[in-house]
């Protein structure tokens, strides 16, 4: 590979591509072009795809490694699910018992209103004139 690097040449945004070059990959990370003469970018570039999918299938977990993973997940996201539930449950309850006790104290505060004679006893009429 030690022949392809004398090849290889790295651009950045806005830096002037040498004749014959061609985009062969870009390095978001690096926000780098790298570039290689005409038909060998194709080449280099499915090489290094090539590369990337083998060392991914290297890597991956087996199939009940896997499975614990995806069963973890679901786990997981229940258990959001059920936290989100139970805290909104408990704001909506709370916000009914400060709802209730509110009117409970007002209606505390108007039967005190009561107690006092003159509002129990009607208005007296006037006499009657024969």
């Amino acid at each position: 590979m030690n022949v392809f690097t004398g090849l290889r040449k790295e651009i950045s945004h806005g830096g002037n591509i040498p004749p014959g070059y061609q985009l062969a990959w870009y390095e978001p990370r690096r926000r780098i072009g790298i570039y290689f003469p005409a038909p060998l970018h194709w080449l280099l570039r499915a090489l290094r795809e090539l590369n990337h999918r083998v060392q991914i299938a290297v890597k991956a977990p087996r199939i009940e490694r896997d499975e614990v993973f995806q069963m973890q997940r679901a786990h997981r996201e229940r258990q959001r699910l059920a936290e989100e539930y139970a805290r909104g449950y408990m704001a909506g309850w709370h916000e009914c018992f400060h709802t209730c006790l509110d009117a409970v104290e007002e209606e505390i505060a108007r039967v005190d209103d009561a107690w006092q004679i003159g509002t129990l006893l009607p208005a007296p009429k006037p006499p009657r004139k024969n």
